[in-house]
């Protein structure tokens, strides 16, 4: 999974006064969890550009003065009025803890039951996963290419070895409800097979005619 670098400093003060003073220059106050106590740090605003205002998933790096830490942002504050950010929470990784995060899904193919009139529903667009740093994943792909009128596809065909969903097996990502306009696969397919009987038919009539008018 791709990692975005957060450059900040570490805070000396983390009273109201010292945190107004820090969103007033621009700069965000942030707590990473997870070690041996929570570090508190500020960042410059815009360096969360790309780790918050992106449909992906991506870890963080946040490099300090002295140090650095592989992390993962928990949670984040936004102001009621103006959406800027106000504060940030991070989680340390480590290679043998596993994490919890929220996986953005990405649909491929082309469903039959949309192509006959029914209605694409997407249900998840990003499913909690646990797992080990190294194996996040950075998207999850589902295939709908055989997802006919009234179809779903549950969690519980997405297993991965790699990693674990904390949603029930029977939790619905994406499904395909009728519509008014909808044709049923099964009517259709039916549809087919009586005109290839039917063709079939037609061609033997043709072929006994000429034995009969000898």
């Amino acid at each position: 999974m791709k990692s975005i670098t957060i450059k900040g400093s570490e805070r000396e003060s983390v009273g109201k006064v010292a945190t107004k003073a820090l969103r007033n220059a621009g700069k965000v106050p942030c707590v990473l969890y997870g070690g041996d106590k929570p570090l508190h740090f500020s960042a410059n605003e815009l360096a969360f550009k790309n780790l918050v205002y992106t449909p992906n998933a991506h870890t963080a790096v946040i490099e300090l003065e002295k140090e650095s830490y592989n992390a993962v942002m928990q949670d984040i504050q936004f102001h009621p009025v103006t959406d800027r950010i106000l504060h940030v929470d991070f989680y340390q990784l480590f290679k043998d803890k596993e994490v919890t995060m929220d996986i953005p899904v990405r649909l491929e193919g082309s469903a039959p039951g949309v192509r006959n009139g029914g209605r694409l529903l997407f249900r998840k667009r990003k499913l909690s996963v646990k797992a080990l740093p190294d194996l996040l994943p950075d998207f999850i792909t589902v295939d709908i290419s055989k997802l006919r009128i009234g179809g779903t596809i549950p969690v519980g065909t997405l297993l991965s070895d790699d990693f674990s969903f904390l949603h029930p097996d029977s939790t619905a990502v994406v499904q395909v409800k009728s519509s008014r306009n909808a044709v049923e696969d099964e009517e259709e397919e039916e549809e087919g097979a009586e005109g290839t009987e039917g063709a079939a038919t037609e061609g033997a009539a043709e072929a006994e005619a000429p034995a009969a008018s000898e």
